[in-house]
């Protein structure tokens, strides 16, 4: 069995920029949290920012859903991001074939490129669309996780899907970072996993998304960071919320790598 390591020092392991930064970062803050801000308000997802951003890693945004965005927005959202330490995901889900994708990275009315750390994308158009995403975000410094697998019910993300979506990551490894998935699905250390539908207390809501608990994805799963959102954005107290997963998440972690001497 591997000596597992911690993310300090598997920031050493990759040469990506932005998983560079999210280790570090992760060891810094002692946070493996990210926060999904799927608000229609931009005030209020950039509030949420401002007021989480010392618990989480990782702020995941849906740009796409703000009823009032103005295009100051990206830049208020890496001011926050540069005073709080965090990686800002656009979690856009991109999908189309190389050269719509790169467009719709690039431009339109969001231009997502000039703001985001992080985006992802679905592997269903083939390795095409990692290259059109690469031409844009790579020369940015940018990174990109793959969709290997999904929590909602039903999925059709699993089996031969998360296999090929690893031998992508693989492939592309100088501009893919990671993956959106529900376990650790890779063995390259320099891989990050993101997990979503994680709650204190498991189950699932009326749309078929299924919540699992932060032992079950840190500690049993191996994932890297659990990403929350309604949990914490719409809990009574979000700041007291995201401190108890920011506490419950480094716990995990810390017990399921065994790394005593290292914290």
């Amino acid at each position: 069995m591997k000596e597992p390591l911690s993310f300090l020092k598997r920031a050493s392991l990759t040469r990506h920029p932005v998983a560079q930064k999210l280790f570090k970062l992760m060891e810094d803050k002692k946070s493996n949290l990210a926060v999904a801000a799927d608000s229609a308000s931009q005030k209020h997802v950039l509030e949420l920012a401002e007021h989480l951003g010392p618990f989480i890693c990782v702020f995941k945004t849906h740009v796409d859903i703000l009823s009032d965005f103005t295009p100051d927005f990206g830049k208020q959202l890496q001011d926050v991001a540069k005073r709080h330490q965090f990686i800002i995901f656009e979690d856009r889900k991109f999908a189309d074939i190389g050269q719509t994708s790169a467009l719709q990275y690039a431009g339109g009315l969001y231009r997502i490129a000039d703001w985001a750390d992080l985006i992802n994308a679905h592997i269903v158009p083939g390795p095409g669309i990692i290259e059109g995403l690469k031409t844009i975000g790579f020369p940015k410094g940018q990174g990109l996780l793959l969709l290997a697998e999904m929590s909602s019910q039903g999925t059709l993300a699993k089996g031969a899907y998360t296999r090929k979506a690893a031998q992508l990551a693989d492939q592309f490894a100088n501009y893919v970072m990671g993956f959106i998935s529900l376990r650790k699905i890779s063995e390259n250390p320099a891989f990050i996993h993101m997990t979503p539908g994680v709650k204190l207390n498991p189950g699932k809501d009326a749309l078929g998304q299924r919540y699992r608990t932060v032992e079950e994805i840190i500690a049993n799963n191996l994932s890297d960071i659990l990403i929350v959102g309604r949990d914490i954005t719409h809990a009574k107290n979000p700041i007291e919320q995201a401190l108890l997963y920011q506490q419950a998440g480094w716990e995990a972690y810390k017990q399921s790598r065994q790394l005593k001497g290292s914290f």
